[in-house]
């Protein structure tokens, strides 16, 4: 039992990794000179808000004893604030604390450049009680999807990835395309941030996966130790490989379809990957996990290059890479599962049939309709009260000043301007927008 405490205290560091620096660097490498900042600090204070919101009621509202709805959530004031729950259960709420603080940053990079941090800060606390504790519910803690579909979801690809995924995508319709949307370059600013920020996520993905399989609902952790070692092998390994499966897709991808193979190519091919892997990573053999990843890695790579057909200003990719991912990654589990790895059952390939198939497109679909329904709501509700956009004046000067009032660069110390000042700013965001904007 001490391995099992010792483990899941390492496995929470890395996916409280995985926000912060991981994704911010990810995200903050892949957005203008005169956003990182910002793009950063929504990383940043989605952690503070998602993890204080989460101790108070998340925690009750997803893994609570007592359920409403026909259960879709729990009572959000049974264990609120942590009452009564045992100490030896505070690493758990600490694991999954990191996992809600996650998702809510992920929504972020779809709505890039252009957002005040206090609608943001508003948008936070009620779309993780509305949208994620209830998925969390639902799919982990013995709800509606766990008892009615059975579907298998290790480590989030509905609560975690479709769900983000839909409400970037919803958010990006609703407060609308950045000034200069397909008419201005708006190329990525500092991709050596972006290529550290992938290798980070992919170390700590292995706290997210494999730390997954230790607190299943219902058996509070307590794996026998054969169970324990099976399953973390597995899972490790069919991490490991789905992930170079998706970025070798992506990058043949980009090369048939853009004549080269970029280093941004190769970071996101790692997340996507990554992505699809997550629901199955304990239920299929290493034949699926390399096809899983493969398939996520080619369907994103095409995915990414649609928002401009559509119109949608999904700013880093929110959509094609985790809504895309993640319903890649949790249908297959209905092709790929097999019951001889230590978490699955027989999928269609394995002689199953449809059943499994089927529960699992169920579960997406569930997943999706959920998440857009409260999304829309709340989004809607900010943007026609406190309102989601910056004046577009202060979105072509840089939201690092207006919304921070400091820049990430000083590019013009020399030149007589104090450094912060808008003049300032705005020659730094000329001279950055002609190299890198």
């Amino acid at each position: 039992m001490d391995g099992y405490y010792a483990w899941m205290i390492v496995a929470t560091a890395l996916v409280l990794m995985m926000t912060t620096p991981a994704l911010a660097l990810f995200y903050g490498g892949m957005t203008r000179a005169k956003s990182v900042l910002n793009m950063m600090m929504m990383s940043y204070v989605a952690m503070a808000v998602v993890g204080i919101v989460y101790v108070l009621w998340g925690w009750s509202m997803s893994f609570g004893p007592d359920e409403l709805a026909g259960g879709l959530f729990s009572n959000p004031f049974t264990l609120f604030g942590l009452k009564d729950v045992d100490w030896t259960s505070y690493i758990a709420v600490c694991f999954q604390l990191t996992f809600a603080v996650i998702t809510a940053a992920l929504i972020s990079g779809a709505i890039a450049d252009r957002v005040k941090l206090s609608s943001w800060m508003v948008f936070l606390p009620l779309w993780i009680t509305l949208s994620y504790f209830p998925l969390a519910h639902m799919v982990w803690g013995g709800g509606w999807i766990s008892s009615h579909l059975h579907a298998q979801d290790y480590a989030g690809g509905t609560v975690v990835h479709i769900n983000a995924g839909v409400a970037g995508g919803i958010l990006a319709l609703i407060i609308g395309r950045r000034v200069g949307f397909k008419r201005d370059p708006m190329r990525p600013h500092n991709l050596t941030l972006t290529m550290i920020g992938a290798g980070l996520l992919w170390f700590g993905w292995y706290g997210f996966n494999v730390g997954s399989l230790v607190f299943v609902a219902g058996d509070g952790g307590k794996k026998d130790i054969a169970q324990f070692m099976s399953e973390t092998g597995v899972t490790f390994l069919n991490t490991t490989i789905a992930t170079m499966a998706a970025m070798l897709a992506w990058l043949l991808i980009e090369r048939i379809l853009h004549g080269k193979a970029t280093s941004l190519g190769a970071a996101s091919g790692i997340v996507a990957g990554l992505v699809a892997i997550t629901p199955s990573c304990g239920a299929v053999n290493t034949v699926g996990a390399i096809a899983i990843g493969a398939i996520a890695g080619g369907a994103c790579a095409y995915a990414v290059g649609l928002k401009f057909k559509f119109n949608l200003d999904d700013s880093l990719d929110v959509v094609g890479v985790h809504l895309v991912g993640g319903v890649v990654g949790t249908v297959l589990i209905g092709l790929f599962s097999t019951s001889s790895a230590p978490g699955g059952i027989d999928g269609l390939f394995y002689g199953g049939g449809l059943k499994s198939l089927g529960e699992q497109a169920g579960a997406a679909g569930i997943a999706i309709v959920w998440t857009a329904l409260f999304t829309t709501l709340i989004g809607l509700g900010i943007k026609y009260t406190m309102g989601w956009r910056i004046d577009e004046e202060d979105e072509v000067e840089g939201i690092d000043f207006s919304e921070h009032g400091e820049t990430a660069y000083d590019f013009v110390s020399l030149s007589g301007s104090a450094p912060g000042t808008p003049s300032a700013l705005a020659q730094s965001t000329a001279e950055s927008r002609g190299v890198n904007a």
